[in-house]
């Protein structure tokens, strides 16, 4: 019988190595081994490796500091915060020192022999008392406990003590102790077992080592975005695969991306600009609206590490991704970018500014236009069919620039003869897109039918004239291959007067069998035609139907089913104060409507800013009886609109009593229906435990509600995220500014649960760690709206279906335009299916007839449907993802090259 002593027994560093005296010895031979430890590390096996080799079954538990949420999310959210938190404790010089350590790691997971599991804060919140059981061939078991990490210093160097215990009582009860965090936890992703392949295996080499197809995979895949455990989705890829074929096969790259809003347009595009400048073609420069100039740096800098400058054009100087502020001689120095990567608003080229002529001085490599639909012709009865100022510009660049991308979602989706508007800035400088002058496909009423299949064109020289201008490249179809062999066409020949009859026979019998069939119900000219070739689309249906997005439901509030206390229908309850004040905003508008052009523009912005709340409202008639500004929304242009208020004549009596008039009869108002309505929701309904985000498009509102909320709820985080230098915390009344990206991980890690954010939060903020959202007010912009619940609605939401409250004054222009809306919002997941873009203004206006605009739109809509262009090739690459790619090159080489000036 074995004495107690033989049982249990001590060890200490202080007396010899524990890995010698301890942990081989008892592990060789040995038939199991499981242990509870620390963090997952690559020196996990280090000490050990000839005794694990004879082992059966190693099970090993360890730290993942994970919300138990996110143990419980879909397995891809899962993966993609396990490899965030691996790449945490990544160790470049490690990687490369102990090389040999990965493989063999790689090989051990790879076996089947070695199995790893992570569990969740909530269950383990630090997996500290590490313990472990060993079992010999011959059954008997032995137990330890100690401080141990699973590294070379934690058994050789530190000061470190190890009880074992050999009785059965010890055994089982660490084996207990084992079992339930084992059951507990989910097994460690494939994604970190071949990142830790990736890694032993990985070189980093120069640009000219690389082939231009595997530059994109070389630069990003130890990006910020891969490090976090994310990746560009297969169809963004896919895109930048299409740009570097068209750069090999036609000399440029010339596209209109047209991808449904949410399904991530930015990457695709920045990606695509960085592809071009790192080999070699000339700087990029990237021109969208004033909103999105710095949301546009912000992924460019914390998704792709990609460096840029911004053009401000209020100083005449750029400014860099960190803030910093790179000093010119004027506006003529918008020529003299300090990176490659140049960011432009398009309003200095609608207003016909020096720096938008300057910018036509440059040779570009890329020219990226995003929101490209406002670059456009005037139709109509009254319009001339000339192009607006941005389109003009456009057209004049494009012949200067090698690759032209054109970011737009709205005109394949609407009017499909604004597409030709794009595709004729994209055929400037290359007319192998549309063809050169007398090309058939330049005639969009000519084209449409044909593309709809309501024209079929089975005439041999009917059917030569569509596809000799323009030829495409070989590798669109074996019988260009076939077409060109015969006419000894160049590869950058893009077109032929030679007639059918030229052809080889074999090549004629070839094409009329072509032109005659039909694959999958389209003809040969609506498969193989300029207009595909050039324009890419991916629906958000299509992709759910792959699999490749969530597939998550809407549920809208306020809900026809259900009576809920002070609302009215869909809309709030108001007081006599606010009607009051709001007429008294309609007769300020009738009365300045008499003598002042910008009535139409004040109209529009102070019915929208009364109906924001009545904090806003205050807010707007103060600085109009103040005449000082801005009153933009957050994070639009605001200059533009304080040009506006500036530009007002000086108030007269009885428009100033009007004013007055808002700001006494808001300021009597004790509380505001929109705030009850929040906190109902937030505490009757119990959002806040789903954890919120309310928006608004107003800061004075957003500010206001995150003050009232953190009065209002003690002991409640109450996070602001606006726009630059306005965002931070409030908690317990107390406020502290807080940068937007401590605040976007403080909400990722569920540390804020209440998020109050302006809409410089729509775009590049992954919320998905919420489940409700609450619009306080209702931008007359539906694309905006989708963008709003596009934050939660995104893979790793862990609900099947989120919340949407939407929040208006019952007897506002903000309730009929509401009431329109919400008749189209049934679908629980296509919210957004049937609505325009953008409300216009004519249309508020005309309000009593906002329903027969709406079906006008969709009328337009189902004819642009029925242009159907079957981009299923542009959503899956071929390869493997560039999450696996081993020849990487370093991120400082990507970065010095990027930071050279145009």
């Amino acid at each position: 019988m074995s004495s107690p002593d033989d049982l249990l027994r001590r060890f200490s560093s202080r007396s010899g190595r524990l890995s010698h005296v301890f942990l081989k010895d008892r592990l060789k031979g040995a038939r199991s081994y499981r242990r509870i430890a620390g963090y997952f590390r690559s020196s996990i096996f280090e000490l050990v490796d000839e005794e694990i080799e004879g082992i059966d079954l190693i099970e090993i538990v360890c730290n993942s500091d994970l919300d138990p949420r996110d143990i419980t999310a879909s397995r891809l959210a899962r993966e993609t915060a396990l490899k965030e938190k691996w790449n945490e404790g990544f160790d470049q010089i490690d990687s490369m020192l102990y090389r040999p350590r990965y493989q063999r790691l790689y090989d051990l997971l790879r076996s089947g022999k070695v199995k790893v599991q992570v569990v969740s804060a909530k269950d383990a919140p630090f997996l500290h008392g590490k313990a472990g059981v060993i079992e010999a061939r011959d059954g008997a078991k032995t137990s330890f406990i100690g401080s141990l990490n699973e590294t070379r210093e934690g058994w050789q160097e530190h000061y470190e003590i190890v009880w074992e215990d050999r009785s059965p009582e010890g055994v089982a009860w660490v084996e207990e102790e084992f079992r339930y965090l084992w059951n507990r936890s989910v097994p460690l992703p494939d994604a970190i077992v071949e990142e830790i392949g990736r890694l032993s295996r990985k070189l980093e080499v120069e640009l000219k080592d690389l082939q231009p197809a595997d530059v994109a995979a070389g630069a990003l895949v130890e990006a910020p975005l891969y490090r976090k455990g994310e990746e560009l989705k297969p169809w963004q890829r896919a895109f930048v695969g299409l740009f570097l074929e068209h750069r090999e096969s036609y000399g440029a790259a010339r596209f209109v991306l047209a991808d449904e809003v949410g399904v991530g347009k930015t990457l695709s595009l920045a990606t695509a600009a960085m592809v071009g400048c790192l080999l070699g073609d000339g700087p990029a420069l990237i021109l969208a609206p004033a909103t999105l100039c710095q949301q546009w740096q912000v992924e460019l800098k914390d998704k792709l590490g990609l460096p840029s400058a911004v053009w401000l054009s209020s100083g005449k100087v750029w400014q860099d991704a960190n803030g910093h502020i790179i000093k010119t001689r004027g506006a003529e120095d918008i020529r003299r970018c300090p990176f490659q990567i140049g960011i432009v608003s398009t309003g200095l080229i609608v207003q016909g500014t020096v720096e938008s002529r300057a910018l036509l001085e440059c040779r570009l490599g890329t020219l990226v236009l995003d929101e490209a639909h406002r670059a456009r012709k005037s139709r109509g009865i009254t319009g001339s069919d000339d192009p607006n100022r941005l389109m003009e510009f456009m057209l004049k660049a494009a012949q200067k620039s090698k690759h032209v991308i054109l970011g737009t979602a709205t005109p394949v989706q609407t009017d499909v003869e604004e597409l030709w508007d794009l595709l004729e800035i994209l055929n400037n400088g290359a007319d192998h897109v549309l063809g050169r002058p007398g090309s058939y496909w330049r005639r969009p009423g000519a084209t449409i039918p044909v593309l709809t299949g309501e024209k079929d064109i089975g005439d041999e020289h009917e059917a030569w004239n569509w596809l000799r201008n323009p030829l495409p490249a070989k590798r669109d179809d074996p019988i260009f291959d076939m077409i060109r062999q015969d006419l000894a066409l160049k590869p950058d020949r893009f077109y032929t007067d030679k007639p059918v009859t030229d052809l080889d026979g074999f090549t004629r019998t070839e094409l009329q069998d072509a032109i005659a069939g039909r694959v999958d119900g389209l003809s040969f000219m609506q498969r193989h035609n300029p207009i595909l070739r050039h324009t890419v689309l991916r629906k958000r249906a299509t992709l759910e139907e792959m699999g490749l997005l969530d597939r998550i439901a809407v549920d809208i509030w306020p809900s026809e089913n259900e009576r809920l206390p002070m609302f009215e229908g869909l809309a709030l309850h108001t007081a006599p104060e606010f009607d009051a004040a709001y007429a008294a905003a309609k007769d300020f508008i009738a009365a300045l409507r008499q003598r002042a052009r910008s009535a139409g523009f004040m109209q529009s912005m102070m019915e929208q800013r009364i109906c924001s709340s009545i904090a806003s409202g205050i807010a707007t008639a103060t600085r109009l009886l103040e005449k000082r500004g801005p009153l933009a929304v957050e994070g639009e242009d605001e200059a533009a609109d304080t040009t506006e208020v500036e530009n007002l004549p000086e108030l007269l009596e009885t428009e100033r009593f009007y004013l007055e008039r808002i700001v006494m009869a808001l300021s009597r108002r004790p509380t505001d229906p929109k705030l009850d309505a929040v906190l109902y929701f937030l505490l009757d309904k119990h959002w806040i435990d789903l954890g919120c985000i309310i928006f608004s498009q107003y800061y004075d509102t957003a500010h206001w509600i995150a003050q009232c909320l953190t009065a209002r709820l003690p002991g409640e985080s109450v996070a602001l995220y606006a726009g630059a230098g306005k965002s931070g915390l409030f908690f317990d009344r107390e406020w502290r500014s807080v940068e937007r990206e401590e605040i976007k991980t403080a909400v990722k890690e569920r540390k804020i649960r209440l998020l109050v954010a302006t809409d410089a939060a729509c775009e590049g903020l992954n919320l998905q760690t919420l489940g409700t959202l609450i619009n306080v007010d209702l931008p007359w912009n539906p694309s905006r709206l989708e963008q709003r619940i596009g934050r939660i609605k995104r893979y790793g939401q862990i609900r099947d279906r989120v919340d949407m409250l939407n929040l208006v004054y019952a007897g506002t222009n903000d309730e009929k335009v509401y009431q329109v809306l919400s008749q189209r919002m049934k679908d629980r997941y296509d919210l957004f299916g049937s609505l325009p873009d953008t409300i216009q203004d004519g249309w508020i206006e005309d309000i009593g007839n906002l329903e027969e605009y709406f079906s006008q739109f969709t009328q337009k809509k189902r004819r642009a449907n029925a242009f159907d262009l079957r981009y299923g090739k542009t959503v899956m690459p071929e390869g493997p993802g560039w999450e696996l790619c081993e020849k990487v090159l370093s991120r400082r080489d990507v970065v010095e090259r990027l930071s050279e000036g145009w």
